[in-house]
């Protein structure tokens, strides 16, 4: 992964959503050790420091703990604490972009409901 100096998204952000997806993917599995700040720094050709603030993001998630003189490591339940984190701030955001479309759009409940069990539906059938 690249990181994207030009993107609205600091930069430690982009690193902490790398270790994520390294941890959904299964790249770095439950109890394993994770890069260290200066190992990522690196990688992504960035300051230590910045690498660090990435890692702690996750570690105040816990998705990583510390083991005292030897490292980070992916929590037993990251990957659960990754997808929960992911579902609701997403589909958060989404509902509240697609109920206040629906309230400009006159657009009630019970069809806005309709639609979007009629898709979920229609996206489960395509996927099978």
């Amino acid at each position: 992964m690249l990181i994207n100096a030009d993107s609205m998204k600091p930069i430690y952000v982009q690193i902490s959503e790398w270790l994520e997806n390294e941890i959904l993917n299964e790249t770095i599995q439950a109890d394993e050790k994770v890069y260290s700040q200066y190992q990522l720094a690196e990688m992504f050709n960035v300051n230590p420091a910045t690498a660090g603030k990435g890692i702690n993001l996750l570690a105040d998630d816990n998705v990583l703990y510390k083991k005292r003189g030897l490292g980070m490591f992916v929590a037993a339940d990251a990957r659960e604490i990754i997808l929960r984190k992911r579902k609701n701030s997403k589909l958060n955001t989404l509902v509240n972009e697609l109920a206040r479309e629906a309230v400009q759009l006159q657009v009630e409940v019970d069809e806005l409901v309709t639609m979007i069990k009629d898709t979920h539906q229609k996206i489960k059938e395509e996927q099978a």
